[in-house]
């Protein structure tokens, strides 16, 4: 076959480089074209206004404009701050090491294995996920606390000892519950790269002799290792950023941690200035782990090279099969089963510590939080219409800055990429004292409003609609954008006929991540709300302290109910993975 664009290009002579480009076709301006620059400076605008405002105040003189390293020196001049940080890091490693202990055996069960009940365990790491983990931890108080935890009592009845065994109020108390609700990250991750991995190498290792248990361990899982360590890379840092967790389990243990210590600043007299001293050590933690999970990940080596990923062989385990089982068993149980029936059982009583008997239950709770209390009412209201609104915006401001990013559209796209990207080195605690700094005076004087608590998510949660959105540009062909501007369409025709519908999918699983992380966000809120913006993670603190878990639990169980239908029928819309990590 001849190739006739060759020869027709061969018979075009030449043109003057002046000429050549004085007969190309000039575009008109495109009005898209201030949109593109308009998202441009709200993106930069909510980085970078509340970053230079945290790392401005921690040199500002108090009540004053003075340069000072005097903020510095109240942060870490003494010892119980520093130790702060210390037991921060002892318990974020520990915990991390707990999940990872959890995910990796279940998530190669679940993508490699015969193992029996791989649904099951698959769904109970996404229940896992749904359960924030402040409402786990009211869980595993009323479970595991030293005298009237129901483990504990179950214990003296049967042994007849004094005292139970479990004391939830301690170091590895606090560690266990950190790490059995952070675990679904590094499964995702896991499973994700196991997924991908071609079975040719663990055949070969099969065929030499290997066994089952060797060759996961010599083959599959350092074939995984880059994705498994980046993941335990984002577990630490959500641990140390954790501050719902450690309010209610460290501080009754009198273990401080960074984020409780950070709380402390917040007291009377407010030292907002000593606080983004104090917070600068964690975000220094956090870029550097972040740029060696860089590394890792950008090292695909457990991308198969053969081009036969996801092609993969099922492990026959024989009887092991039913003791893999009865792992993934026993961390549903753990995760799952156990939190809830307390928690549901709490929420249905007169009197949670009485146990279950039948004058016992009632549905006094829930009418109470529906009818009787403003403030609950008020605060289950904020949570999800704050959820919802941040959701829909991260989800439309992503799509936009991502293809601005994605297409290039205007120069410094990796300025604009970087800036998408980077509240993921701020933790969430330090997000909200950076949003303190920036909004709650003057010019703004957006403290206590539901405005400050909205546009804190919004910056939090952008990466992830970044992120997912982009990947879906990526895999659309311009060629379809082109067709369209040749016949005369623009860019706004482009987005709204041919991008957006062939998005609706991951725009949609995006909202839903989005939201679901937004209802049980708690380190952001709990420095910006005020009287009448109190989310449910914030009152959950509240009526904690007050000792009023029957309220809690109802309030929880609603919580619960909501996230679970969204998340169900995105599971139904978009598949039972659609949260799955693949790129």
């Amino acid at each position: 076959m001849v190739d006739v664009r060759a020869d027709s290009a061969a018979a075009i002579p030449s043109l003057p480089k002046a000429r050549e480009s004085s007969l190309r076709p000039k575009r008109a301006f495109d009005p898209m074209l201030i949109l593109w620059i308009l998202l441009a400076l709200v993106l930069a605008f909510l980085i970078v206004n509340p970053l230079l405002r945290l790392i401005i105040d921690s040199f500002r003189q108090v009540n004053g404009t003075e340069i000072t390293f005097a903020n510095y020196i109240s942060a870490f001049s003494r010892a119980r701050h520093i130790q702060a940080v210390i037991n921060t890091l002892w318990m974020a490693s520990f915990a991390s090491l707990i999940a990872a202990a959890m995910a990796v055996p279940l998530a190669w069960a679940v993508s490699r294995t015969d193992m029996p009940g791989r649904n099951w365990a698959h769904a109970s790491v996404i229940a896992a996920f749904i359960i924030p983990t402040f409402l786990g931890a009211i869980g595993w108080m009323l479970l595991a606390g030293p005298n009237a935890g129901w483990l504990n009592r179950i214990w003296v009845g049967i042994f007849g000892t004094a005292t139970g065994p479990f004391n939830l109020f301690s170091f590895w108390g606090l560690c266990f519950v950190v790490g059995i609700y952070a675990f679904p990250l590094i499964y995702v991750f896991t499973r994700s790269a196991l997924d991908l991995i071609s079975t040719e190498m663990e055949e070969a290792a099969a065929v030499h002799g290997a066994g089952t248990l060797r060759t996961m361990v010599k083959v599959t899982l350092p074939l995984a290792l880059p994705a498994i360590l980046g993941a335990f890379i984002l577990v630490f840092l959500e641990s140390i950023a954790l501050y719902g967790t450690p309010a209610l389990i460290a501080i009754p243990a009198r273990y401080n941690v960074a984020t409780t210590q950070l709380a402390t600043f917040f007291e009377h007299p407010l030292r907002v200035e000593v606080a983004a001293a104090f917070s600068m050590p964690l975000i220094l933690v956090t870029i550097l782990l972040l740029w060696i999970q860089r590394l890792l990940l950008s090292n695909r080596s457990y991308v198969s090279v053969s081009g036969k990923g996801g092609d993969r062989r099922i492990v026959r385990l024989g009887p092991w099969k039913w003791l893999l089982a009865a792992y993934a068993f026993a961390i549903s149980l753990v995760t799952v089963l156990l939190p809830l029936v307390v928690l549901v059982q709490c929420a249905f009583a007169k009197a949670w510590g009485r146990g279950l008997a039948i004058d016992n239950l009632t549905l006094y709770n829930f009418y109470h939080i529906f009818f009787e209390q403003l403030t609950v009412r008020q605060s289950m209201w904020n949570t999800f219409s704050y959820a919802a609104v941040t959701a829909t915006f991260c989800c439309a401001f992503g799509f936009g800055v991502a293809y601005i990013v994605q297409r290039r559209l205007l120069p410094l796209t990796p300025v604009l990429s970087f800036l998408a990207l980077s509240p993921v080195i701020i933790p969430g605690i330090v997000l909200a004292i950076c949003f303190y700094a920036a909004y709650a005076g003057a010019p703004f004087y957006l403290y206590g409003t539901g405005l400050i608590i909205i546009v804190a998510f919004i910056t939090r949660f952008m990466p992830i609609a970044f992120v997912t959105v982009g990947s879906g540009i990526r895999s659309i062909n311009p060629e379809l954008e082109e067709a369209v501007r040749i016949l005369g369409g623009n860019r706004l025709m482009v987005l709204r006929r041919v991008v957006a519908p062939l998005l609706k999918k991951t725009l949609l699983g995006a909202w839903i991540l989005t939201f679901v992380l937004a209802t049980r966000e708690l380190s952001t809120a709990v420095f910006l709300s005020g009287p009448e913006t109190r989310v449910i993670s914030v009152l959950t603190l509240d009526l904690s302290e007050q000792g009023r878990y029957e309220i809690l639990a109802a309030m929880g169980v609603v919580l619960l109910f909501v996230t679970t239908a969204v998340v169900l029928a995105g599971m139904r819309v978009l598949g039972r993975d659609f949260m799955l990590r693949r790129n």
